[in-house]
């Protein structure tokens, strides 16, 4: 079962625990305040009255066994920085932290966020649909019913070209782009819009297109 830790329990990170909540995933919460904590805390797989700007409190409360940790903290923007280092240095595979401008977004990126937002209540919402997937990494709702979406690729078509795996035919969906490791990787990922003879690589993060439904199909493959 997927494990999130999710770090302040504001707006957004209430939306967030209602939103996943429902689903069959294991839910880590930790907030500095109590009465917001104990709102939860029958919903919760655990919850935590704590300071996640402390490595240890993280650590303790089990955040290092998590699959993807969210920080939602916004108004206090050292907090932020502070609780998305930690979260980093757990060694959790995906962070995804909330910015509240243009500044916070490019701290967030330069100390390691792998994933930086700026969400709203309806945000919240589709983030949940986005961690509960089991290779989803980000969903952007566009209109009804139609999202782009960046997922690790089906493992049917690693190894294979586009055209190979015929994508559109098979799953109903666009690869607008593909994001490739870079020989380096402390670089970001280069982004590129692949041809029909692109092979695609197991590591490669695909930006595609479709229908919701068709979405679902292909990241819970």
């Amino acid at each position: 079962m997927k494990r999130i830790g999710i770090i302040g329990c504001g707006r957004f990170g209430q939306a967030l625990v209602e939103s996943l909540s429902s689903e069959n995933v294991e839910l880590l919460l930790i907030d500095s305040n109590e009465d917001r904590v104990n709102l939860f805390a029958d919903i919760v797989t655990r919850v935590v009255q704590g300071d996640a700007t402390n490595p240890a409190v993280l650590k303790e409360a089990g955040f290092d066994e998590c699959d993807e940790i969210v920080v939602c903290i916004a108004g206090d923007m050292e907090g932020s920085i502070l609780a998305t280092v930690n979260a980093k240095e757990l060694g959790v595979k995906t962070v995804i932290s909330r910015a509240v401008s243009e500044v916070h977004r490019k701290v967030l990126k330069r100390i390691g966020a792998d994933i930086v937002i700026y969400p709203d209540r309806d945000r919240a919402q589709s983030l949940a649909k986005s961690l509960i997937s089991r290779t989803a990494i980000d969903v952007f709702e566009i209109a009804d019913g139609l999202s782009i979406a960046e997922i690790e690729p089906p493992s049917e078509l690693v190894g294979r070209t586009i055209a190979e795996g015929a994508v559109r035919q098979t799953y109903s969906i666009t690869i607008l782009a593909i994001r490739r490791l870079t020989a380096d990787p402390r670089l970001p990922r280069t982004t590129f819009i692949p041809s029909g003879t692109e092979q695609v690589l197991a590591t490669d993060r695909l930006i595609v297109f479709g229908y919701d439904i068709d979405l679902d199909k292909l990241v819970d493959k």
